[in-house]
């Protein structure tokens, strides 16, 4: 049985849960409950803090994971970066008083009060930069206010936040986070399935399948507008002259490719979804 680490709460939580639920794993009912066993799927899910999940897998007391980046950074762990999952994206950046503070170096023996104390004390050291680091749990734009900290290193994302404390972004990304899958050196075979299937529901949602008909002449130009992942399927109809077509195109680009394809000729254009993938 392979054994996966999955969020119990916050950000990460629902969305890890619903993705492994459309890569065809089952679900726990009570969202109380800290383990279920998949015993058609080969699983077993441990629903855990997201902070202790690389602790977890990096001793091998289970297998893979579902945290995010920064937290696999901030952990020290073993455990390994598999695969990004697209979702949970966060950046790091350090923050101080308005004017106080213009480039890294300026850091240089000063107060940095942030929840990550291992992921920015390691950006600091790489750099060269000597700080005194003081660890909070979170709300860390109070520190430099309440005299704890002359700076700070958290997740920003508009910087409301930080300029209603009085603070102004500066110096270079610490980091862009996002769920990762992660993994022990002892994993098993079933991570390759577990990887798979992840894969394929990422694909599921980045991409739709196009169906459209198009004079045959037109083929080779519509095969530019929409190439696919390896080339569209055609198929011939009733009139020699014309063919169907199928292909994948990005979710994003979805309606200029179709005004594109109708502009140069292509009709009965439709649009479905994918609900699982493998490529």
């Amino acid at each position: 049985m392979l054994r996966v680490a999955v969020p119990n709460k916050g950000s990460l939580s629902e969305t890890a849960s619903q993705m492994l639920s459309e890569a065809g794993y089952s679900g726990r009912r009570d969202p109380k409950s800290l383990y279920l066993s998949d015993d058609r799927n080969g699983v077993e899910f441990f629903y855990l803090r997201p902070r202790d999940i690389a602790t977890y897998v990096g001793s091998g007391a289970l297998d893979v994971g579902i945290t995010g980046r920064d937290l696999l950074l901030d952990s020290g762990s073993s455990a390994k970066e598999v695969a990004a999952l697209d979702f949970g994206s966060s950046t790091f950046r350090f923050a101080g008083p308005t004017g106080t503070y213009r480039e890294l170096a300026d850091l240089q023996g000063v107060r940095v009060a942030t929840s990550y104390s291992g992921l920015v004390g390691d950006f600091l050291a790489e750099n060269g930069i000597t700080a005194e680091l003081v660890q909070l749990d979170g709300a860390v734009e109070s520190a430099v206010q309440l005299g704890v900290a002359d700076a700070i290193a958290d997740v920003v994302e508009t910087g409301t936040t930080l300029r209603a404390a009085g603070l102004e972004i500066f110096g270079p990304v610490i980091l862009k986070s996002t769920a990762v899958l992660i993994a022990s050196d002892e994993a098993t075979a079933g991570l390759d399935v577990l990887q798979r299937r992840l894969q394929g529901v990422l694909v599921a949602r980045q991409y739709v399948l196009m169906d459209y008909d198009l004079p045959v002449r037109l083929l080779d130009e519509a095969t530019r507008l929409a190439p696919g992942i390896e080339s569209p399927t055609v198929s011939p109809l009733h009139d020699p002259e014309w063919a169907a077509v199928r292909v994948m195109v990005p979710r994003t680009d979805t309606n200029q490719i179709m005004d594109a394809l109708y502009d140069l000729g292509a009709r009965a254009i439709l649009v479905s979804p994918i609900h699982a993938a493998r490529l």
